[in-house]
């Protein structure tokens, strides 16, 4: 189903919550289906008791080092348990957690009672205990791999960090950057790959998480579409977003662009015309035809309920944050449910419904805070920023305060826990008379 296609009969008035969460249908099975961010336990068809491995992970899928690790234990469908921890950037590391890494680095692992920290490490010693995924992380050629995407990392650093509105040391970055990456698609050919079009290896888990990072940050602050500009790299990426793992743990371009900069100390925006551009295309979530050089994946039917169904589900807590940002007045509440509801009527039929007077900024501000894949999947985060975005316009240009660029203390876990918490505490006493 396209973008455009309208599923049900278009409104005359915002759907209320149950309707919107019939519409948004039944929610997968987390623990056996596909790779997804809310799973807590991973079995793969297996029994409970076949678990041996936990994985400690950032709460928000932001980090690059655990999706290494995630993307092969998925790639290798090894039963594992997960659980979540604060980034530095985003809230305050859990005491259990320093407890058991005194440092507070992400990823760790327990292999039965064994802990193991730093994600190479980590591959190693699950290929030393369940053998490799593809081929072996010492072979020669994925040496020469690894060694390869690290000079890219490197090139990207300088030029995403360092280079700023200098455009001849931005033209030289770029350069340097184009060099590597050219290396990386030749090394594409001598590295040892898959043989399937549809699973994923060890090769593939290490350079991910990065590539992907690139590909958003160089596209939000230099205007550089590496998936335009590397075909090998985009006909590489668009293969791999054929696998389940990898469609479970990929990251879209606002997300990236935004979460990036507390992580990296830095992200310079060059300032050309067409970088700003397409930041603000990104921002917006309207990116248009330059939407298969985020991904090649198709949004769909499911992406739409999808969408529907996760926002439906957490909106009391959303809307708690979003009132409290506002002063946390009944009022508030009463018309950000509104705002929100407008936008999911929007998406669910295509039918545009002016939200209460003055909710653009809690809309805006909505979809800026999507986190792609904690909240959902990227072709259902798309679907959703633009209803977001459609819907607020039609209460006018009002923009929502700015994202952070130090930190990421707006998305931290623990604001939101407390909130969910608070709505069903009340829901409880609704329902008790008290």
């Amino acid at each position: 189903m396209s973008q455009s296609a309208v599923p049900v009969s278009s409104p005359s008035a915002p759907f209320d919550w149950a309707e919107l969460e019939a519409l948004g249908g039944t929610a997968p099975d987390r623990v056996n289906g596909a790779c997804n961010a809310q799973a807590g336990l991973r079995l793969f068809g297996q029994p409970e008791s076949a678990v041996r491995v936990t994985l400690y992970r950032d709460h928000h899928a932001w980090c690059p080092y655990c999706q290494k690790v995630w993307l092969w234990l998925e790639g290798k469908r090894l039963p594992y348990r997960v659980r979540k921890v604060s980034m530095h950037c985003y809230g305050r590391k859990e005491p259990w957690y320093r407890a058991l890494v005194p440092s507070g680095m992400l990823p760790a692992l327990k292999i039965d009672e064994r802990l193991i920290t730093e994600s190479d490490r980590i591959l190693e010693e699950l290929e030393r205990s369940f053998g490799p995924l593809g081929a072996s992380l010492g072979d020669p050629a994925m040496q020469a791999w690894r060694q390869q995407e690290r000079r890219l990392f490197g090139a990207w650093c300088d030029w995403l960090c360092r280079t700023g509105g200098d455009q001849r040391a931005d033209r030289r970055a770029m350069e340097r950057f184009r060099r590597e990456a050219s290396a990386l698609e030749q090394a594409l050919h001598r590295s040892p790959g898959d043989t399937e079009p549809d699973t994923l290896g060890a090769r593939d888990a290490v350079a991910l998480p990065f590539v992907e990072r690139m590909a958003a940050s160089l596209a939000y602050y230099k205007g550089y579409l590496l998936r335009r500009e590397h075909p090998l790299l985009h006909r590489w990426l668009t293969a791999l977003e054929g696998t389940a793992a990898y469609r479970g743990t990929q990251g879209d371009w606002h997300t990236h662009a935004h979460d990036l900069p507390p992580q990296m100390g830095c992200c310079a925006s060059n300032g050309r015309p067409d970088q700003q551009r397409l930041a603000a295309a990104i921002d917006r979530g309207e990116l248009g035809d330059l939407g298969g050089l985020e991904s090649s994946r198709r949004v769909d039917a499911e992406a739409r309920s999808e969408a529907i169904r996760r926002l439906t589900r957490h909106h009391g807590a959303l809307m708690l944050l979003s009132a409290q940002r506002s002063g946390g007045s009944s009022d508030a509440l009463e018309v950000v449910d509104g705002a929100y509801r407008c936008a999911l009527t929007h998406l669910a039929t295509g039918q545009a419904i002016v939200p209460p007077t003055g909710t653009a900024p809690a809309l805006r501000a909505l979809r800026d805070r999507i986190s792609v894949p904690r909240d959902m999947s990227l072709p259902a985060a798309r679907l959703l920023r633009a209803s977001l975005e459609a819907t607020a316009a039609l209460d006018g240009p009002d923009a929502a305060p700015p994202l952070p660029q130090e930190h990421r203390l707006d998305q931290d876990p623990a604001a939101f826990a407390a909130a969910a918490t608070a709505v069903a505490d009340a829901m409880s006493d609704a329902v008790t008379g008290r």
